[in-house]
């Protein structure tokens, strides 16, 4: 069974921006794209590298240490499709971002 788990405070995902968080042993990335969160494994397919902390542009997502880019709404790979990461229902209550688990 699933359950609803806050991670972060909406207030400290600057817009345009990715943030790295631990939630219950899963090392997740959150990004703010235009006010609407989205929440995906924070590990590149390719080297492990940490999707949380590479530039994001529109809805894409750089790979800080090779550039791989993947769609921070559907995990999509854009350089390998084998490479496709999880990504993780969102919604905001109080203030706090949210994740189903």
């Amino acid at each position: 069974m699933s359950e609803w788990v806050a991670v972060v405070k909406s207030t400290e995902v600057e817009a345009g921006k990715g943030l790295v968080v631990d939630c219950q042993g899963k090392c997740l990335a959150v990004f703010n794209v235009g006010g609407t969160f989205h929440v995906m494994d924070n590990t590149c397919a390719h080297r492990g590298g940490p999707l949380g902390e590479g530039d994001v542009d529109g809805d894409i997502v750089s790979c800080p240490w090779h550039g791989w880019e993947y769609n921070v709404k559907t995990g999509q790979c854009a350089n390998n499709p084998a490479g496709n990461v999880k990504v993780y229902r969102t919604r905001v209550e109080a203030g706090e971002v949210q994740v189903e688990l």
